[in-house]
């Protein structure tokens, strides 16, 4: 291994078992989504029965599954959700939901309660009127904040997740004041990217060479949110080592996290609602399906090469897959590509994020910036992608004509009286705040 490669701790390299499903229980959806990946709206085809389901819910409890989120499309529209959502606590799991919450009554959310759904994460993307064009439906924003009403009124655990784009990026920080009033316990942050109906609309897209002005504004909303009790979990394709690192990625009071590559099929489990298995419920259907639980056992499907495509984590086997600029980075065998999601949607296989802080960051010192721009368009299948182009140029070029949406400093919705939260690692040479890490956990 070269001097310039990060090396990578000897406690997380090699195979864990998956921990963590998430189920798509139905595609039938109530919303229309513009950024919706799996393009839902009507149910698959053949989705698993009841008691096909629930012979997946008791090989999941064998095969070690701790936690089970149940999603859609709209989880709630599949009519035996609530006993899914029984039978997995019955076989010792932990049953979570993730819901547009349109249409979420007060008896609904008790029957949610006493079905022993943990806890509950509705989707925000924006303020009122942002998130209502996203989400395709007016009204369906106050619909989201009345279903956080009723959850916390029949004592159900709530928490957030938003998809950051450039029509939601400028609002999060006043996002973050709503979700703190509205008694959120978390909220989980997620970079857009083109899979399925993102990939038509990609001028919502934040551009990589944006990430510059992004991370710094979402760094002081993530302090600011920690500060009012709303936990902010940052998703796999935020960040990575760049000065905002361990603050993005880290619990309030434990700023030591940081990436240490994608666990899909590791760690985390997709599963359709057809029975197709994914090693991430976000990785395109067609290059990572790993088999049908209506053909193979469950435990079968998890020795499969679909879904082992992380192991040799710290390895040079783990870094086969790398192309482009992460190829020559010097945090690959650590991180290994970021986000494989993320990457292969852009280009059509992984190996090559474009949503990386610290290539950023390295791109401008060399006087570049990166944008992509469509190449080949989606077909309009579920967890479909495109092909996008990428384009290296001076980064002092003038922007292109007609690009309306561009995110800019300017454009910050601050709320009265925010002042300037200290950022942790503010102004650090990106390098130290992975060596600092990886330091400390340095055996003696």
């Amino acid at each position: 291994m070269a001097d310039t490669e990060t090396p990578v701790p000897e406690n997380i390299v090699g195979y864990r078992r998956q921990s963590y499903a998430v189920w798509e229980i139905t595609l039938a959806c109530n919303l229309a989504c513009g950024h919706c990946g799996s393009r839902a709206g009507d149910a698959r085809e053949h989705e698993l029965s009841t008691a096909e389901a629930f012979n997946l819910i008791a090989q999941m409890a064998e095969c070690g599954i701790g936690e089970v989120t149940l999603i859609g499309g709209e989880a709630f529209l599949r009519k035996d959700w609530l006993e899914l959502a029984a039978e997995i606590n019955r076989k010792g799991m932990v049953a979570t939901l993730t819901t547009g919450g349109y249409g979420v009554s007060l008896e609904t959310a008790k029957r949610m309660r006493d079905a022993g759904i943990a806890r509950v994460s509705v989707s925000i993307d924006g303020l009122e009127e942002t998130h209502d064009f996203q989400r395709g439906k007016k009204g369906s924003w106050k619909s989201a904040f009345k279903t956080m009403e009723h959850l916390k009124t029949a004592g159900v655990l709530f928490g957030n997740n938003t998809q950051i784009n450039r029509l939601s990026a400028p609002e999060l920080p006043r996002l973050c004041e709503a979700l703190a009033e509205a008694g959120s316990s978390g909220w989980q942050l997620q970079m857009t990217v083109p899979m399925g109906n993102a990939a038509d609309n990609a001028s919502w897209l934040l551009q990589p060479c944006e990430l510059l002005d992004v991370y710094p504004m979402l760094a002081r909303v993530v302090r600011r949110a920690n500060g009012e009790g709303v936990t902010v979990l940052c998703g796999n394709n935020i960040g990575y080592y760049g000065p905002y690192e361990t603050l993005l990625r880290s619990a309030p009071g434990d700023e030591n996290a940081m990436w240490m590559g994608c666990q899909a099929g590791l760690s985390a489990l997709g599963i359709e609602a057809d029975g197709a298995i994914k090693g991430c419920p976000s990785l395109p259907t067609k290059a990572y399906t790993g088999g049908n639980i209506r053909d193979t056992p469950l435990r079968e499907i998890l020795e499969t090469k679909e879904l082992l495509i992380n192991m040799g984590g710290g390895t040079k086997e783990g870094e086969k897959h790398l192309w482009g600029f992460c190829k020559t980075c010097e945090h690959k065998r650590l991180c290994r590509g970021g986000c494989s999601w993320t990457a292969h949607v852009f280009f059509d296989k992984r190996g090559n994020n474009p949503y990386c802080h610290h290539r950023a960051l390295e791109m401008k010192k060399k006087g570049k910036r990166e944008r992509v721009v469509p190449k080949l368009m989606a077909i309009g299948q579920p967890f479909d992608n495109g092909v996008f182009k990428l384009i290296v140029e001076d980064f002092d070029k003038p922007w292109p004509e007609g690009d309306t949406l561009r995110f800019t400093p300017d454009k910050v919705l601050w709320p009265d009286g925010w002042h300037r939260w200290p950022f942790v690692e503010d102004g650090e040479p990106t390098g130290n705040v992975v060596k600092k890490w990886l330091d400390n956990l340095a055996p003696a």
